[in-house]
């Protein structure tokens, strides 16, 4: 009897323990790029993918109708690997970049505005306004580069003194976040290049992400330093109640009332969280590549749907939706 009961207690704490972690609430899955991608970005609501892979380069999908959209080929004549991109807020235009070049693509047109080169750095991340002709890239040499492409005006923007990881631009261009491994993340206007806020970390800042109508904003360092941030005052709301220990974020985003954050990882996990007391209320596991080893994926994108739903896309070439109810 004493077996009995304890074999039963041993499963339920076993069910417990692994359902409070991951829910199993997966409501669609799209295999975008069956050989993997290097790099995925979603439009704000979760509707469009922009997937980037070495075999067929940049494709458009329409997750809603599940088709694709437009096949923009090779970014260029080297078929270079993009290596990060970005939907402008309006699911207008996008970014793509590898490690020295940039491409700004009309999603509705299906056409490309040229490409531009970067001789001096490495480009570590991009940003697009919902204009199409401002762009933002994090470069490795300690410079945030604000680039007007119709006038050709560029602000460097030299605060930070050592590598640029991530960079966000709001939807107006005006004022851009960026963070770097000088353990900062600045908020910064673009016209003038001035600091607004200083956000000081005890390490390295790794991600960034600007809530759309300017009320918050989001930086995390290497050490799960992962804070929101009142832009009307400057001062901390809250941290993330991150669990693991030392994780790392790939991606993040707000949703557009605010309340919510939701984030990805190099290692599959995708979360979601309160943004008024840092509390996690959801966890998934983004898919993997049938026989990959080892078994895990990067999420390169996150985004929640405007019924509330959370969107991923990975390495492994998935976009996953699931519900929050």
């Amino acid at each position: 009897m004493y077996k009995k009961f304890l074999s039963v207690s041993l499963f339920f704490s076993t069910f417990v323990l692994s359902g409070c972690f991951f829910f199993d609430t997966e409501i669609q899955r799209w295999h975008l790029a069956p050989q993997g991608s290097t790099n995925l970005s979603l439009s704000r609501d979760g509707r469009f993918a922009l997937v980037s892979t070495n075999t067929q380069g940049i494709v458009l999908w329409d997750l809603q109708q599940n088709k694709t959209l437009a096949d923009f080929g090779s970014q260029d004549q080297y078929h270079n690997s993009v290596i990060t991109s970005h939907i402008s807020d309006n699911s207008r235009y996008a970014i793509t970049a590898t490690s020295q070049n940039f491409t700004v693509w009309d999603l509705g047109w299906s056409q490309s505005y040229g490409l531009w080169s970067i001789n001096d750095a490495i480009i570590q991340d991009v940003a697009i306004a919902n204009n199409g002709t401002e762009v933002l890239l994090a470069l490795n040499n300690g410079k945030a580069l604000f680039i007007d492409l119709i006038d050709g005006r560029r602000l460097e923007f030299l605060a930070h003194r050592d590598k640029v990881n991530s960079v966000a631009l709001s939807a107006n261009g005006r004022y851009a976040l960026s963070g770097g491994n000088d353990h900062h993340a600045y908020l910064w206007d673009t016209h003038s290049g001035q600091i607004i806020y200083s956000f000081k970390h005890s390490s390295r800042v790794n991600q960034v992400a600007l809530q759309r109508d300017g009320k918050f904003a989001f930086s995390a360092a290497a050490n799960n330093d992962a804070i929101i941030w009142d832009l009307t005052t400057g001062n901390k709301i809250t941290q993330l109640a991150i669990t693991l220990r030392h994780q790392t974020l790939s991606s993040v985003r707000f949703s557009d009332d605010g309340q919510f954050l939701v984030t990805g990882t190099p290692s599959r996990r995708v979360e979601l969280w309160r943004t008024d007391n840092g509390k996690n209320i959801g966890r998934w596991r983004a898919e993997v590549q049938p026989g990959a080893r080892p078994a895990t994926a990067v999420v390169y994108d996150v985004a929640i749907s405007p019924t509330g739903n959370v969107v991923a896309g990975s390495s492994a070439g998935y976009a996953q939706t699931w519900s929050t109810d």
